[in-house]
């Protein structure tokens, strides 16, 4: 067994949750749009210093993701899903709705992330930047900010 310590750094007095919808209108069938203002917005008024920040999109045909906001990179992650999981590809759930592709390509991505919060702000990479990615838009999109830490 090994020997394992636990400490709460800081100590942590008063836990705090604080909750922000974001509302997002995409204006293409795909589109990776950079949310980090947002999130970032979000974190500041929460006035959490230490914490974790929790961003989420409640939609089906959406994923969240995080990595660098460079065009090429974001037309080979197009290029990657379109591969991956063709629009058309004689999906079952296209008998329902005919975005079965967006329902996949969602399912790959990922609709949260939870991201660490340290001196009030989000503990991202230089190049890093949190996109909301549209899979069946052109739509009105919610994503949610849940920040809880301590202050």
């Amino acid at each position: 067994m090994a020997n394992v310590k636990f400490s709460v750094y800081p100590p942590c007095n008063v836990m705090r949750a604080f909750l922000k919808e974001i509302f997002i209108r995409t204006g293409s069938r795909v589109e990776f749009v950079d949310i980090t203002r947002e999130v970032e917005e979000a974190v500041r008024e929460s006035g959490i210093r230490s914490g974790v920040a929790i961003i989420f999109t409640p939609h089906t045909t959406t994923g969240i993701f995080l990595n660098e906001d460079e065009g090429g990179l974001k037309k080979d992650l197009e290029r990657v899903l379109e591969r991956l999981i063709p629009g058309k590809g004689g999906y079952l759930h296209d008998e329902v709705d005919h975005n079965a592709y967006a329902h996949l390509r969602s399912i790959i991505l990922g609709v949260s992330l939870a991201m660490p919060v340290e001196n009030g702000g989000l503990m991202l990479g230089a190049w890093q930047s949190i996109f909301l990615a549209e899979l069946d838009g052109p739509r009105g999109r919610r994503v949610y900010v849940k920040v809880i830490g301590s202050d």
